[in-house]
């Protein structure tokens, strides 16, 4: 056995040893990288509203009709929705699209929580006079429009490749670990320049339907870690685990809504979706043939899926 436990002891110390030289080097790089993060307004030249408290940045489409509020997920900037918008508008709607803080090109505030996005999105329509619009929401964006029909902020949600319910973070002392390492900073000042992890996230999320993935669309999708306090926000984000509901708490609601999803959704599987549905009394809406990203390689789908609800 005590070869065994020098071995043991071999793998540790080598561990250790790669864990401070890991560190060394994030630390380095971020001290020769320092300032190249940059306000959200030299980011994103669209357009921006105070929303409450946060500068948030959105799209819009549409003049006249009923007013959708679209709603995206984790690291989703609101580009995701290009497609759907301006089919929408032509279906006679007012379509708005916005990024929520902590993604996308809205400033980073925090805390990064279910309730804290409610309120941006609340604000959001109070600053640009929408009232009682059917919200969608996108993967981790459904919990937040399930919120909004729970404060009655919303006449009808849509769920999308999302089930709503929570997911807890790392354990709390990992979670402490984190926030004080520099690794996530480095790991945001580094995807513009490494691509493969990012391609084969966007492999997997896009689905099997998936556009050419080259450094053009990994440049689309990574921008957002340029804003001030990306990194920060990051590291955060994943301490706070997936924010949502509980499975009962869900059970619990009245609310009106419709769940709709990708039947080769690789990242929360068709039964997520078919359960969600069961809790809420809502329809489900299966579309064939699509991934997670449905909104992007089946927009027309998902525009009528929405017009449906």
């Amino acid at each position: 056995m005590r070869w065994l436990r020098r071995t043991l002891v071999g793998i540790v110390a080598l561990a250790i040893g790669l864990l401070v030289l890991v560190l060394a080097a994030s630390y380095v790089f971020n001290l020769a990288t320092d300032g190249e993060s940059r306000p959200v307004t030299s980011l994103w030249h669209g357009r921006f509203v105070e929303a409450d408290g946060v500068l948030t940045a959105f799209r819009e489409w549409g003049a006249h009709g009923s007013p959708i509020v679209l709603i995206g997920g984790f690291l989703e900037p609101s580009f995701i929705w290009d497609e759907v918008g301006p089919r929408l508008a032509g279906a006679g709607h007012r379509v708005y699209a916005l990024d929520l803080d902590g993604f996308g090109y809205s400033q980073r505030r925090g805390p990064w929580t279910l309730a804290e996005w409610a309120d941006q999105v609340q604000g959001f329509m109070r600053a640009l006079e929408i009232r009682d619009p059917v919200v969608v929401g996108h993967s981790l964006g459904a919990a937040v429009a399930v919120e909004l029909a729970r404060r009655r902020s919303a006449s009808r949600v849509v769920l999308l490749d999302g089930d709503a319910l929570r997911t807890g973070g790392p354990p709390r002392l990992l979670a402490r670990i984190l926030s004080h390492l520099p690794l996530a900073t480095s790991a945001v000042r580094l995807s513009d320049d490494w691509d493969w992890p990012v391609e084969e996230i966007l492999t997997n999320v896009y689905g099997p339907r998936h556009p050419k993935i080259d450094h053009q669309l990994v440049a689309l999708w990574t921008g957002q870690f340029r804003a001030d306090g990306a990194g920060h926000a990051l590291t955060k984000l994943i301490g706070n685990g997936v924010q949502g509901f509980s499975a009962s708490r869900l059970k619990s609601l009245r609310i009106a809504a419709t769940v709709v999803w990708g039947s080769r959704d690789a990242v929360d599987p068709v039964s997520a979706g078919r359960q969600t549905a069961r809790d809420l009394g809502a329809r489900f809406i299966l579309i064939p043939g699509v991934g997670h990203l449905a909104l992007l390689t089946d927009p027309g789908a998902v525009a009528r899926a929405i017009e449906a609800a």
